[in-house]
């Protein structure tokens, strides 16, 4: 469904606002004290008024502007002094004087309002008599908060914060209070010129988590969106759950709810004007897409949507029936499989079916919402894990703000979407192109390995066609166990030193020839060409200082040549050179 937004609230809201300006009459001044006390009352037919410290705020009788015909009506009130004239509480707002002849004093320990005959218009209704009521004082703070205290003390018997109109005020707070069990909303106005009670009052929800609630004709109208929680302090105890401005009192700001049942928070920068107003739009009504559907503004059209997982009922929608607008695919049951769906940057729905748990984390709210059969969707906050318990109504989908919002469906309707399918297709054909790429690679590097091994294999065969041919060499091929046996095993007491290349032994073969072995080391830079030379080189050289070589052994792991043992220093030299 698409409806198209509404425009021009916030212009007549602006139009109204200014007009009231002009409507409104305020007395001039005839008194700047910010108290008054049994011993002085305050009478409207001296034009009189009481002033905060600061000269900041007022109170006194004020008079709107009246059709024709119809007679005064006179009202006790607060309103802005420094800047422009803004009325923010009334007294008697239900029951206006009739003539300018009235009075207010500190009577019977209570606030009281007479009328020309001397009749009780309004009263602060305290039951407690006090014993001395001269010891009581009436006072205006700069805050604009009206209070009853004793002149010696600063706690106060009553106070006009506690009883608010249309208007929240900086430190001022709506909400229930259990100290008092009393709760605080603020009421509209009937009309532009009529501060009696209107049709709209804006309420606290004593429920966790609180949210603020606007109700028209005891119907809720809206509720406060993501942005609404960033501007007012929320405060959720066991003695109280209130909202308050969270803008600093050193800017001078208000929280009014209009007649037209709006609310507009606004700010003094030399002029009056609207920092945040709500609600703005279709989707900010309540449950306007109906339950288990979520509102959107797309290119300035509304659209509603049901949920992933629900199907519309065309029925509903043409009787525009919104509570059955959206229904389950599947309906859920303790036996049946289910998941979650993701809706990210939501506004919550609505809480009055909701449970708030402050101990787990997001992986056991997850948990406890899968396991509870009446869960249908669970969110983690900054209050804890949010759990709702029926179908979801009011749901708003934003663009910047907002939560993520985990909807429980049967495991049959959360079904891939089309970006999904794309991604695994995609990431399936590189995952293929790697697979093949690195085979190639394994397949080459085998290929080369075998190349250089068989390459290895022949050059050693070479070598040892060229070693085994000992014809040109005046020498012989010894076996490793001869010179093992002739050595004691290369016996530590036949060791007669060591070189960089290895360790030489004396031996005595079995014909009792001494010998001088020298056994290369395994990690000898002389590789198999090198020995081969030096085994040939001696083998060919006959001079009186060389020493002969008598025989070598050469296998996969031993090279060793065999020297005739000389007590001479020719041998040392050479073999340990």
């Amino acid at each position: 469904m698409t409806r198209s937004m509404p425009h021009g609230n916030h212009f007549y809201t602006s139009f109204f606002f200014l007009v009231f300006q002009l409507v409104v009459l305020i007395p001039s001044i005839a008194s700047y004290d910010s108290t008054f006390s049994p011993t002085r009352p305050l009478r409207i037919t001296e034009n009189e008024t009481i002033v905060s410290p600061e000269g900041i705020f007022e109170l006194g009788f004020f008079k709107p502007a009246t059709r024709f015909q119809e007679r005064d009506r006179w009202y006790l009130g607060i309103w802005y002094k420094r800047f422009t004239t803004r009325v923010v509480w009334v007294a008697n707002r239900d029951d206006p004087l009739s003539s300018s002849i009235g009075t207010l004093k500190v009577d019977n320990s209570n606030i009281v309002l007479l009328d020309h005959s001397g009749r009780v218009a309004w009263t602060t209704s305290l039951t407690k008599n006090m014993i001395n009521n001269q010891l009581l004082v009436a006072e205006l703070l700069d805050n604009g908060n009206f209070v009853l205290r004793f002149s010696n003390s600063s706690s106060y018997l009553w106070q006009s914060f506690d009883f608010p109109t249309d208007t929240l005020l900086p430190g001022m707070k709506l909400g229930w209070d259990r100290r008092t069990n009393h709760t605080k909303s603020l009421i509209s106005w009937k009309s532009l010129d009529d501060p009696s009670s209107g049709r709209y009052v804006y309420k606290i929800d004593t429920l966790k988590p609180s949210q603020g609630l606007i109700f028209g004709d005891d119907l809720l109208v809206s509720r406060p969106g993501p942005t609404y929680r960033k501007l007012f302090n929320i405060t959720e105890t066991d003695n109280e759950i209130t909202h308050s401005l969270g803008i600093s009192t050193a800017n001078v700001s208000l929280l009014t709810l209009s007649f037209l049942g709006s609310l507009k928070l606004m700010a003094w920068t030399g002029e009056w004007n609207v920092v945040w107003h709500f609600p703005r739009n279709f989707c900010d009504y309540y449950g306007e897409c109906g339950q288990n559907s979520y509102c959107k503004i797309v290119n300035k059209k509304t659209n509603c949507n049901c949920i992933q997982g629900f199907q519309g009922d065309q029925h509903a929608w043409d009787l525009l029936d919104s509570t059955n607008r959206c229904l389950r695919k599947t309906q859920l049951s303790c036996d049946s499989k289910a998941e979650f769906k993701q809706l990210k940057k939501m506004d919550f729905p609505d809480t009055k079916t909701s449970i708030v748990d402050t101990t787990v984390g997001s992986e056991e709210c997850r948990k406890s919402c899968l396991t509870n059969c009446n869960c249908t969707a669970f969110a983690n906050t900054e209050w804890g894990c949010v759990r709702w318990t029926s179908d979801l109504i009011d749901l708003r989908s934003y663009n910047t703000e907002g939560v993520d919002l985990y909807i429980k469906l049967a495991t049959a309707d959360l079904g891939v979407n089309k970006k999904t399918i794309i991604g695994s297709i995609v990431g399936g054909c590189l995952l293929l192109v790697l697979s093949f790429i690195i085979l190639c690679l394994w397949i080459r590097r085998k290929k080369r390995a075998r190349a250089i091994a068989a390459a290895n294999v022949s050059q050693e065969r070479n070598r040892d066609l060229t070693i085994n041919t000992t014809e040109d060499w005046g020498s012989k091929r010894m076996d490793f166990d001869v010179i093992s046996t002739a050595t004691n095993h290369f016996s530590e007491l036949n060791k007669l030193g060591k070189g960089g290349f290895g360790i030489v032994y004396k031996g005595r073969l079995c014909d009792g020839q001494e010998i001088a072995v020298k056994r290369l080391s395994k990690m000898s830079p002389i590789g198999v060409d090198g020995f081969a030379v030096e085994a040939k080189l001696i083998a060919l050289v006959q001079h009186i200082n060389v020493i002969r070589l008598i025989g070598f052994c050469y296998n996969a792991d031993e090279k060793i040549l065999v020297y005739e043992f000389l007590e001479n220093s020719s041998l040392d030299t050479y073999l340990f050179g």
